[in-house]
């Protein structure tokens, strides 16, 4: 009798412990960590930063005192924008606020104090991965932009009209192919979230075709994303504006 009744207690200990484990995995496969190091701090506070709807909240914050390494802890339903802020307090709030796309796991940030944002080097995220690679490409866009309306105003000012409207053309131009680059670039990265959040904040007053040609294509993971709701909802609001009008 004795021998029964230890083997069903620790048969029932083996139940609860293999029923345990499922929902410890599931908690800690929805932890967020970020950590690295800013060469060069002394003192200053940093906050892990996300928007709450339109409104910019503050997650956590350490105060930094000699030791310039940093490590951050929080629950992340799914991969999303996230800032590392810098209060140098040194009254100068430039270059202060790294953007990061943020994953469930480890994002390791390492940068420099004087050259925060710009010297930020970003490791452990698909999606930042993408975002970089998109942002590089973009800058192309924005400096070739950049010299064109500085041509087409030193066209003005020279009062050539012929010119001026050629060098119009060619920004004209230029912000359509970058649509279609942008419009291009997350249709083929639908199975990650920055395909909907490229949508949302680049590109999101495109032809409502175009913007289709991404969600259709969008995987079910990311379609039950933060920015895949946001951006399934923003195309409904899209569509029912275009039937009332």
């Amino acid at each position: 009798m004795k021998s029964l009744i230890t083997f069903i207690l620790s048969t029932l200990i083996l139940i609860i412990t293999f029923a345990c484990q499922p929902s410890v995995k599931k908690n800690k496969n929805k932890t967020m960590i970020v950590k690295g190091q800013i060469e060069g701090l002394k003192k200053g506070t940093l906050y892990l930063q996300k928007f709450d709807d339109t409104l910019l909240v503050n997650i956590d914050s350490i105060l930094v005192k000699g030791i310039p390494n940093f490590e951050f802890k929080t629950h992340i339903e799914t991969a999303e924008v996230f800032y590392l802020y810098l209060n140098k307090e040194d009254g100068d709030s430039l270059n202060d606020r790294i953007l990061f796309f943020g994953e469930q796991g480890t994002i390791e940030i390492n940068t420099l104090l004087k050259t925060f944002e710009s010297s930020a080097k970003i490791s452990g995220s698909r999606n930042q991965e993408l975002l970089q690679e998109y942002l590089s490409f973009n800058k192309k866009f924005n400096d070739l932009n950049l010299q064109l309306i500085k041509d087409y105003y030193e066209a003005q000012k020279n009062s050539n009209p012929s010119k001026s409207d050629s060098i119009q053309q060619k920004i004209d131009n230029l912000l359509k192919r970058r649509y279609l680059y942008t419009i291009n670039f997350a249709a083929q990265n639908t199975d990650q979230n920055i395909a909907p959040y490229l949508a949302l904040t680049k590109v999101y007053n495109a032809n409502i075709s175009l913007l289709d040609s991404i969600a259709i294509k969008m995987t079910s993971e990311v379609r039950d994303s933060k920015y895949g709701k946001e951006f399934i909802n923003f195309l409904e609001q899209r569509r029912s504006e275009t039937i009332i009008n």
